[in-house]
């Protein structure tokens, strides 16, 4: 009796080598945009986070604080929505 066990196929996390797994899709790569969003977004969340601080110490006047905070939505809301946008109506990657 054989005590070896029998081989088994490569396990793979990445969805795109398995087998009849639909490539993503987006007019610009969905994985690059993903990254520039979320860079994009943390770096706004960090930008407000300091900001407010600076505010609550007086180091920073009130206006400049609503004006900074009302930037930093606007522009992570728009990368958020940038990248809903281009997996929405993008193509397919296998055209």
């Amino acid at each position: 009796m054989n005590n070896t066990p029998p081989s088994l196929p490569p396990i793979t996390d990445e969805p795109s080598l398995k087998q009849g797994a639909k490539k993503p899709k987006g007019f610009f790569s969905p994985k690059v945009v993903r990254t520039a969003a979320f860079t994009i977004i943390s770096v706004c969340i960090v930008v407000s986070v300091v900001m407010c601080i600076l505010a609550i110490w007086d180091f920073a006047n009130e206006d400049a604080l609503w004006r900074m905070v009302a930037s930093c939505v606007v522009v992570g809301g728009g990368t958020a929505l940038f990248a809903i946008v281009n997996v929405v109506f993008g193509g397919s990657q296998d055209a």
